[in-house]
């Protein structure tokens, strides 16, 4: 394989020497569905759902995650966040999850807006679970990320 990046000669995984890399301006948008039967939507829409507000608790704990990526994930370097913002919006069929990440730093957030948005769909899970088991988290994906040597990256809508 040529010019693996997280392996070493010896086939070791190893986390990546940043240290060269210019810091720049970085940023990342991922999304997520957390699909939900009808009367759970009417739940959160009326405010009665048993543990409290689900979308204000999926909204904190995705920056709360968001913050914590490199302690989750084994080879990310730990970054200083200048930004971090988690949207959860009502829709016919469940909840749509955006999470936002910005930092000036030698790497991406790519990461921490997945982790965040990822977080926040099973924060809804387990506000609501008492409602509504056949929840569905789905679509958890990059929308858009910005600078870096990789250049920027936006999502083709889907077609």
């Amino acid at each position: 394989m040529k010019d693996l990046t997280h392996v070493d000669a010896e086939g070791r995984i190893q986390m990546v020497d940043v240290s060269a890399k210019p810091v720049t301006e970085r940023r990342a948008v991922a999304s997520g569905f957390v699909r939900l039967r009808k009367e759970t939507l009417r739940a959160i829409r009326e405010r009665r759902t048993p543990k409290g507000d689900p979308l204000e608790a999926a909204r904190l704990a995705g920056i709360l995650a968001a913050k914590r990526t490199a302690e989750l994930i084994p080879l990310c370097h730990p970054l200083p966040l200048t930004h971090i913002d988690v949207e959860a919006e009502v829709k016919a069929d469940g909840i749509a999850l955006t999470a936002s990440v910005a930092t000036t730093a030698q790497t991406g957030v790519e990461m921490e807006a997945l982790v965040a948005v990822s977080i926040a769909a099973l924060t809804l899970y387990d506000m609501c679970k008492a409602i509504d088991r056949e929840m569905t988290i789905t679509d958890i994906r990059l929308e858009q990320k910005t600078g870096g040597t990789s250049g920027d990256f936006v999502r083709e809508e889907d077609g």
